[in-house]
């Protein structure tokens, strides 16, 4: 009568309205409630994934665009079914020519790990091993190219070499898989010189040497002069893609000149639009020539007047802008430094005047430096030119050139610089340097904010920054605050850092006061790689699979990371397996010296702030460096966390 269980409703029901359920009544029924159509995504079937593979591989052969190739392979989802593509791709290139083969090979590195699981490209290669007395019979030759095939993903990285002898175990006696596999292993991985031959196997198509670069930009000059054309020339430039290596460009063309006088006004013109238009970067100008004056004692033989010729180029160059005003030609720098050793008898005034002159030099020349990085975003180009001006006292006028110029930029270029920084404090700058280029900073600051309105708040996130980063340990804003006069801007730059670090989340929002680039997610990845890799190992992971990971990162500047990690967590787990497995990095040469050294010299830089939570961890870290250095893997020379804080 009431509506209740098993009635038909109230009298004065009719239908129209929903009746609310109480779950609270002794008479519910969850069956009585209304039920919800909820939107699933329906995985693709296996046939249509594999109509799209082909039409991807397809067009991969027809265009060899790997970005493309990879990017249709990221939006057609499905990640489980990878491992078809992967056979997929080999059965094609199985039947085509040595091109199609090595364009194949070049995908499957570009593919591993990133868009393609190191799982599946692995199911992927046992797949077509499993096939393989199928694909015989259509490809008569098809054993030893699938060897190829399987050597070239060993010799790429993309396979553990423990793959043939643990597949092995799983194939049946006298299988064709089984013979490829063994063919493999006798045929190519134990070869001599195994590595160049399998590489090379197939012509290398889609790599380009340093020679065939060389021999293409001796080609395009020589065209460029006998035709005149120079939109054809700066374009042959542009497709060279080798940014890094333009400086040949500028070697080659001055040689031609020296060679042929009468080319002089054609290389001089293309030579000046390639700057113009910021084909050839000034840094790169600059070090094309020194090349040339480096090798004026063997051109002067041919040419006896090349010297006056090359210094007569230079001249107009720097006249005319597209070579730095700040160019010193080798021999002028022998003449100044000779010049520099014959006076320090004169007295410490001229000493104090070549210093001067040095570092006014340094600066013209770091600026370079930076605003061609802020172009490139280069980093290991600015590492190279900074080991190629050999000056490491002036380290702390570059990295204070370096803020100072991003300061006055757009969040892009404060962000980079921050990037770059961390770096270079791993591979060329000491945390000395830095500390005293941040100095420098602080006291000029009252001059740098006439010029830069907004350089206090600016200078305290690029602080802020350098400690997030573990570049310069928190105990630095404490000891340079001391060093600072009461009331001046320096202090007060200090006191804010230290509030924005007080504050909640600062970590992530100091990371993200410019943006988070590129190049701070690059790093943040790799740190998140190498601490997955350390929980995996100690977890009970294999040694071969953890070093392959260190390996995979293909940064050899951050293994320092590897290691301030690893000590860090035999310190916290009490575990020798970390410990382990630096030793065996540095016994494969996988982490050099000098970065094992970095990595303890970290530690060792911030072992007050880790006895807080450790509180052993001076003795710890004593102990493993006593440890490290007895088996030979740390360098005697490296002092400890005594030596560490003492210098710092």
């Amino acid at each position: 009568g009431s509506g209740g269980k098993g009635t038909w409703g109230s009298v004065m029901e009719d239908g129209s309205k929903r009746v609310l359920i109480d779950r609270n009544d002794p008479n519910y029924d969850s069956g009585e409630e209304p039920y919800h159509l909820i939107g699933a995504h329906v995985a693709q079937s296996l046939q249509v994934y594999k109509e799209k593979v082909v039409y991807i591989v397809e067009e991969y052969f027809a265009t060899g665009n790997v970005a493309d190739a990879a990017t249709d392979l990221r939006d057609l989802g499905s990640p489980s079914y990878h491992h078809y593509f992967v056979k997929r791709l080999i059965s094609m290139a199985l039947d085509r020519h040595d091109r199609e083969k090595e364009m194949a090979s070049v995908l499957l590195s570009a593919l591993y790990a990133d868009v393609m699981e190191p799982d599946q490209l692995a199911k992927g290669f046992t797949k077509l091993l499993e096939s393989a007395d199928d694909l015989a019979l259509d490809i008569p030759d098809a054993t030893d190219v699938l060897a190829l095939f399987l050597a070239r993903a060993v010799v790429d990285d993309i396979l553990p070499p423990a793959f043939l002898s643990k597949t092995q175990a799983v194939l049946p006696d006298g299988s064709k898989g089984l013979e490829v596999l063994q063919n493999a292993e006798k045929s190519y991985l134990n070869a001599p010189l195994h590595a160049e031959v399998v590489e090379r196997r197939w012509g290398g198509s889609t790599q380009t040497t340093v020679e065939e670069v060389k021999r293409k930009i001796t080609d395009l000059l020589k065209e460029y002069v006998e035709s005149g054309d120079q939109a054809e020339a700066r374009r042959c430039i542009r497709e060279l893609n080798v940014p890094f290596f333009h400086h040949e460009v500028v070697k080659k063309a001055l040689t031609l000149v020296i060679e042929k006088k009468s080319a002089e006004a054609g290389i001089v013109s293309l030579l000046q639009e390639c700057a113009d238009e910021g084909l050839i970067s000034s840094n790169q100008m600059s070090k094309g020539f020194s090349r040339v004056f480096d090798a004026l004692e063997d051109l002067s033989l041919d040419v006896p007047q090349a010297r006056e010729i090359l210094e007569d180029l230079a001249a107009k160059a720097m006249s005319a802008g597209w070579l730095s005003s700040s160019f010193v030609t080798p021999a002028a720098a022998s003449a100044a430094a000779a010049a520099a050793a014959a006076s320090n008898d004169d007295g410490a005034a001229a000493n104090g005047d070549t210093a001067v002159d040095d570092a006014h030099v340094f600066k013209q020349k770091a600026t370079g430096i930076i605003q061609e990085y802020f172009l490139s975003d280069d980093i290991a180009e600015v590492v190279r030119s900074l080991e190629d001006l050999a000056a490491p006292d002036f380290n702390a006028v570059f990295v204070k050139k370096l803020i100072t110029l991003a300061m006055d930029r757009k969040n892009r270029e404060k962000e980079m610089a921050s990037v770059l920084l961390s770096a270079l404090y791993a591979e060329v700058i000491p945390v000395g340097q830095i500390g005293k280029a941040f100095t420098m900073l602080l006291e000029s600051a009252e001059d740098t904010a006439l010029d830069i309105p907004d350089a206090a708040n600016q200078l305290a996130y690029f602080l802020d920054r350098a400690v997030v980063d573990d570049i310069l340990p928190p105990l630095y804003l404490e000891e340079i605050n001391e060093q600072l006069p009461e009331g001046s801007l320096g202090k007060e730059i200090v006191h804010s850092a230290e509030s924005i670090l007080a504050a909640r989340h600062a970590g992530e929002r100091i990371l993200r006061c410019w943006g988070g680039g590129t190049g701070r997610a690059v790093l943040d990845d790799a740190k998140d790689k190498i601490a997955k890799l350390l929980e995996e190992f100690e977890s009970g992971g294999d040694m071969g699979e953890a070093c392959q990971c260190v390996r995979d990162l293909a940064m050899p500047y951050f293994h320092h990371e590897v290691v301030k990690r690893a000590l860090v967590m035999a310190m916290e787990r009490k575990s020798a397996r970390p410990l382990c497995f630096l030793r065996e990095c540095s016994s494969e040469g996988l982490i050099t010296t000098s970065q094992m050294v970095k990595g303890f010299g970290r530690v060792a830089d911030y072992i007050d702030d880790l006895a807080l939570d450790i509180p052993d961890a001076k003795s710890k870290f004593q102990g493993f460096v006593d440890e490290a250095k007895a088996q030979g893997w740390l360098s005697s020379a490296f002092g400890g966390a005594a030596q560490a804080n003492g210098s710092a």
